[in-house]
């Protein structure tokens, strides 16, 4: 029994380190909720949809990550391993989030950034889930999560976002 729990304590203190994990957080923001969106923006420059118009304009995995907080598995998304010139969007609404000259190779199995396009479109809000305390990043303009910023990542920020490459869609730079 000790020997089981010790198995435990010692997979969760894993999970909080690698900093992602799968999470089947059912619960989802309330789709009449608007977003609050960066400073400066108006309200009619924010997507809000309902569950249903959601449901139907997204996968299944980009609903589950997008809408219900979910993570995807290490090493199986489509831009985890990506290192083509680009920018990358939110798969919801096409926001631009993130560029390949700030992609790097962090080691977790999910994209890692150090610094978005621009800050005002990554919001950040405090996660408690899964015994760590991380702050969790979304889109600013339709607030779908896209994954945690963590504080050991590279010069010049020293900040990783890892990123779900479900809550991402890829633009190849011409």
């Amino acid at each position: 029994m000790r020997f089981s729990f010790l198995i435990l304590l010692a997979v969760a203190g894993w999970i909080a380190a690698t900093g992602c994990h799968r999470s089947r957080d059912s619960a989802q923001p309330d789709a009449a909720t608007v977003p609050a969106g960066p400073p400066g923006w108006n309200q009619k420059d924010l997507v809000v949809r309902s569950d249903a118009e959601w449901r139907a304009r997204l996968t299944p995995q980009q609903y589950a990550v997008l809408r219900q907080h979910d993570t995807e598995y290490a090493r199986t998304g489509a831009y985890w391993n990506n290192h083509e010139d680009g920018l990358y969007l939110c798969a919801g609404c096409g926001l631009a989030l993130f560029s390949s000259e700030t992609k790097f190779e962090s080691g977790t199995g999910w994209p890692s950034f150090y610094q978005p396009v621009q800050q005002a479109n990554v919001g950040q809000t405090e996660d408690n889930s899964l015994f760590a305390r991380r702050v969790e990043v979304h889109c600013a303009r339709c607030s779908g999560h896209l994954g945690h910023v963590f504080t050991d990542g590279p010069k010049p920020t020293g900040l990783r976002y890892c990123i779900n490459s479900a809550a991402l869609a890829f633009e190849k730079k011409k």
